[in-house]
């Protein structure tokens, strides 16, 4: 099957401008002595496509963008045998899309009418139109959707001719407003200039202090006012695409083909479990849906020589990474960066050795990190939820609890989920580079990327964790509600990485990544070798060749033992 083909390796994983400005710096960096056969993958985030919202997951079009990357980087990537592994977000699109500008200049003369979800078109029938003409599904629909926002998960556009249409949008949005001035609202009939003056100030005073505008009384002109105000706003949204549109399969087959030209050949589909939407199910991991919908997207794969990484973020109790990786794909294992933290934090083993022994007893293809671009995931260790409790997750809830609470007290935001009244139900994940989150302790974060090297599966690394990057407040704060995510993603000058490299916490985690990337042991098979809890032994042999890693958990230290091709060798730290 091809979703075997993929190597064995370490992966980075960096955006195009993560170092320095442009791709061709972190290819530089690729280039330097230092990083000789360290990484032989490179997941790159999609800031390589057009985007413009939620740093690259707001797909404009999967164009090179020009401002980061060229041709000649892929060349030079190519060069240096480095696999390229890139996104595509099945389930939306930008505002900024050829195919929504296309519906907003032509509406229902559209060619692509049916190639967004309107959310008033998808439930009628199944619910009752409020005031506002926003239908809202019935209760026992709305209640089984899953919310990654507070609120409806819609988008009003309005169209040229004044009407206003709600679209499906799961994940962000934001919509801006200029600065009003008189001259915007004068012509209204009656308005005295004195009006329109207290107006504007009332709108501009709103805007600045991002109020509701909805809010504000305007008396008898407040129809007319509110005309204005919404075809003047600008917005940017990741509008939900609709899959039962063979223009949208249409789309996903040029753009497979378009990444494999690039010299893709892992493909990562993000929010994949969305895509599938019915009336009366969840909006997430439908099924068969969702698995008709991704042996639609495997076919076309494999014409393209392309091997897929579904991504989905679930609970481990519902045992979907279980579903998936049955069907032969790679999965992400989203279990490790907390099940690390635990271990490490807890000076105790056993959680961790127990997930390490079932991906290997059920023989999952995992890719796995500590940090990346996103969260690090709380809610995916928990257990399924029977009568309001959880049971048989990788950690109980007051551990996984403990974890939170962890990352938080060293400076961590939280990302939580909501249900369709709006309310918070659960957190989703919390924002903080790795090397925060153990409270800044270059030990552990050593420490934790051995063990990560020595776990099954291929390592990906982010870039901010090489060089034991701290929480980014300032990139938190200036990123407004959206923005927990920019806590773990500072960009690294190139004299950052020559700096950087003349430290111990850089030079030693290189050394480590290299052996995980180059010992042949490493393309064999892993045994979690019993101790007591407090210890860890990990060895992996391939024939003669052997590499083990020795913890010991209340004193932090590790040894890394390997033999190959003769050479036989201890590393101490």
């Amino acid at each position: 099957m091809l979703q075997e083909n993929i190597g064995n390796g370490v992966m980075l994983n960096a955006y195009p401008d993560s170092i320095g400005s442009k791709l061709q710096d972190t290819i530089a960096m690729l280039k330097m002595t230092e990083f000789k056969d360290v990484f032989s993958f490179f997941y790159i985030l999609p800031t390589f496509f057009n985007s413009d919202l939620d740093r690259g997951f707001s797909i404009i079009d999967y164009n090179l963008n020009k401002e980061l990357v060229s041709p000649e980087d892929l060349v030079a990537l190519q060069e240096l045998n480095i696999t390229l592994k890139f996104d595509i977000v099945l389930n939306h699109l930008s505002v900024a899309s050829p195919q929504f500008k296309d519906v907003l200049e032509y509406g229902d003369a559209s060619e692509y009418k049916d190639f967004f979800i309107n959310w008033n078109t998808f439930w009628e029938g199944y619910g009752i139109k409020r005031a506002d003409g926003l239908i809202e599904p019935h209760k026992e629909f709305l209640n089984k959707l899953f919310m990654r926002k507070s609120g409806l998960p819609i988008l009003d556009v309005y169209f040229p001719d004044g009407s206003k249409r709600p679209y499906w949008n799961t994940f962000y949005q934001q919509i801006t407003y200029p600065k009003f001035k008189v001259s915007d609202i004068q012509h209204i009939e009656e308005l005295s200039k004195e009006e329109a003056t207290e107006i504007c100030l009332k709108i501009n005073n709103a805007i600045l202090q991002k109020k509701d505008l909805s809010a504000i009384e305007f008396g008898k002109y407040k129809e007319e006012v509110f005309q204005i105000i919404n075809k003047k706003r600008s917005y940017l949204g990741q509008m939900d695409v609709n899959a039962n549109s063979e223009l949208v399969w249409d789309f996903y087959e040029e753009t497979l083909k378009k990444v494999s030209s690039y010299g893709c050949k892992i493909l990562r589909l993000d929010a994949f479990a969305y895509l599938h939407k019915e009336v009366g199910k969840s909006n997430f991991f439908n099924t068969p849906g969702t698995w008709n919908y991704l042996e639609r997207i495997k076919k076309m794969a494999q014409k393209n020589n392309l091997q897929l990484l579904p991504e989905i973020h679930a609970e481990y109790g519902l045992h979907l990474h279980d579903e998936v990786a049955k069907e032969g794909y790679h999965i992400y294992d989203f279990f490790l960066p907390g099940l690390m933290i635990h271990t490490i934090e807890n000076q105790s083993s056993a959680a961790l050795v127990k997930w390490g022994k079932e991906i290997v007893l059920k023989e999952y293809k995992t890719i796995n990190m500590l940090g990346c671009h996103d969260g690090i995931p709380v809610l995916d260790l928990k257990g399924k939820e029977v009568d309001g409790i959880y049971k048989d997750g990788l950690l109980e809830d007051a551990a996984i609890e403990q974890i939170m609470t962890t990352i938080i007290n060293r400076g961590g935001r939280v990302k939580n989920l909501y249900d369709p009244s709006g309310k918070k139900i659960s957190y989703y994940q919390v924002n903080a580079t790795f090397f925060s989150a153990l409270g800044e302790e270059e030990q552990k974060l050593l420490l934790a990327r051995a063990i990560q090297m020595f776990m099954p599966g291929i390592p990906q690394v982010w870039y901010l964790d090489l060089f034991a990057g701290k929480n980014n407040y300032a990139a938190a704060d200036k990123g407004g509600s959206g923005g927990h995510k920019e806590i773990n993603r500072t960009n690294l000058t190139m004299k950052n990485i020559k700096d950087g490299l003349k430290k111990d916490i850089v030079k030693n985690q290189l050394k480590i990544i290299h052996l995980r990337n180059t010992l042949k042991a490493f393309s064999g098979t892993v045994d979690f070798i019993k101790t007591s809890d407090n210890m860890l032994n990990i060895e992996w042999k391939n024939g003669s060749n052997i590499a083990t890693l020795k913890v010991n958990l209340k004193t932090l230290s590790f040894t890394i033992n390997y033999s190959e091709s003769s050479i036989e060798k201890t590393l101490y730290f």
